[in-house]
């Protein structure tokens, strides 16, 4: 009987350890299956929208839903791109972005709130212009499936938010008249789970 305790009691122990051990699972983007979009009205009654080309996007998450994700994103500021060349080098002047002093934007989300099937509130700090501000985006988990050209299992997000480029100092020569304060943003990428070590 005394035995059968002990046994019990190390099987037990085996099956804590198996849980406590295991690391979450870390997911990076693919790039030529990610993006981030950036939408603005100019003059009042037009859109236009550009993106940023080089972005780097990590997801850590242990459960299989995604429900406790943490994403982190880096874009480089010099990767703008508005099919403009003109207008590209003046959103990277230091009458917008200013790349050359703040090269990177950045966003670490910090709280993550179902909101539906598949469906969160992602809430997070994001850095653009050397300024810090919490925002709150909706992200879509879009499922997963295996990639059939590189055989590796692949999921999805999307997200979509807004915010006020006012709030991180952007632009401020440039009046609501002429770009709006308000900016849409979104983003979409497929992801890689990275190796386990």
């Amino acid at each position: 009987m005394k035995k059968v305790s002990v046994l019990l009691s190390l099987a037990a122990l085996l099956v804590l350890s198996a849980f406590t051990t295991d690391k979450p699972s870390v997911w990076t983007n693919d790039p030529p299956h990610s993006q981030l979009f950036f939408t603005v009205t100019h003059l009042g009654f037009n859109d236009v929208s550009g993106t940023f080309d080089d972005i780097k996007v990590d997801v850590t998450a242990s459960k299989p839903d995604f429900s406790d994700a943490v994403f982190t994103l880096n874009a480089k500021v010099a990767s703008i791109n508005t099919r403009v060349e003109m207008r590209n080098n003046h959103l990277k002047s230091a009458d917008f972005f200013d790349a050359e002093k703040y090269p990177e934007l950045s966003f670490t989300s910090t709280k993550i709130t179902p909101d539906g099937k598949d469906k969160y509130k992602l809430t997070g700090n994001l850095t653009i212009h050397g300024v810090t501000k919490p925002i709150t985006v909706d992200l879509v988990y879009r499922g997963q499936t295996t990639n059939p050209m590189s055989q590796k299992l692949t999921t999805a997000f999307q997200i979509t938010g807004t915010l006020n480029r006012s709030d991180f100092e952007i632009g401020g020569k440039f009046p609501e008249a002429i770009v709006s304060d308000l900016v849409r943003i979104s983003a979409s990428g497929e992801f890689v789970q990275a190796d386990k070590e």
